[in-house]
């Protein structure tokens, strides 16, 4: 069985737990236990201590990409003295990240460096294609961008020696895990574009994508880009869509109104439990 609990997301699932911009899904897989970023802060922790889950044993941390609302919870994890065997990350999640308003400029990098890793002994392994972590189980990097329509905001930069440069989210990472039928997807926040991260992971394992957990950053995206989206999920074969997080109200309305998908939303506390791979 697959079972992805929400430790942290923008809604609550249940009334009791904390809400914030950001994202943290304990996916537990074959004996697995895999922390998917750790939201903004140290909320996640409470709430997985209110609902009674131990993070003690897990058997790694992926932090999705650098930005603070999925990577900068790793610091209060640390600091909370739990331990992690290793973090994987993808390639240029050191880079300063920030969002672009005219001349001003926010931050929005992980709020970490590699000397943080290595004051607290941090195993750290970088991910810069496709890597199969565990049986079942991969990280994907490194998506080539071939669908015109999906386009990174500007307001996205890089702080690089050259100055400030167009954020392509090279980091990115999604997890997958070899499921009945197919691959479920896991995703951060898919900013090199969710049909091209799909298409990626199938054509490099072999397998269709069946489901997809996550967010999509569709919130600011038009309606005919939604609606080519959930198009091409569905010719892609594209079964379950559980978009949260920075996905949108809209597209998520839109996903429970069509008949192609089984629609879902994990919000803080939100559960769910999928058949895992046949042996």
């Amino acid at each position: 069985m697959i079972f992805i609990t929400a430790l942290m997301d923008n809604l609550a699932g249940q009334p009791h737990l904390a809400v914030e911009h950001g994202l943290s899904l304990l996916v537990a897989y074959e004996g697995r236990r895999v922390l998917f970023d750790c939201g903004r802060g140290p909320a996640f922790l409470e709430n997985a201590r209110r609902l009674g889950i131990s993070l003690e044993e897990l058997d790694a941390v992926v932090l999705s990409h650098s930005h603070y609302d999925h990577a900068l919870g790793f610091r209060d994890f640390v600091r909370a003295g739990l331990r992690v065997p290793v973090l994987y990350t993808g390639a240029g999640f050191w880079e300063p990240k920030y969002s672009r308003q005219e001349d001003t400029f926010a931050d929005r990098s992980c709020g970490f460096d590699r000397a943080f890793l290595e004051t607290h002994r941090i195993c750290h392994r970088e991910i810069r294609d496709t890597e199969q972590i565990f049986p079942g189980m991969w990280l994907v990097t490194a998506f080539s961008r071939n669908v015109p329509f999906e386009t990174i905001p500007e307001k996205f930069v890089r702080k690089t020696e050259a100055g400030f440069l167009p954020d392509n989210f090279g980091d990115e990472v999604c997890l997958v895990l070899e499921a009945e039928g197919g691959l479920v997807m896991v995703v951060g926040c898919s900013h090199p574009g969710i049909v091209n991260m799909v298409n990626g992971v199938a054509a490099r394992l072999g397998k269709p994508v069946r489901a997809i957990f996550g967010g999509t950053h569709l919130c600011d995206a038009g309606p005919r880009r939604m609606e080519c989206t959930l198009d091409l999920m569905a010719a892609a074969g594209v079964e379950t869509l559980g978009f949260s997080h920075c996905s949108g109200e809209t597209v998520e309305q839109l996903v429970k109104a069509d008949s192609r998908f089984r629609g879902c939303y994990l919000g803080s506390g939100d559960r769910i439990f999928l058949p895992g791979n046949p042996k």
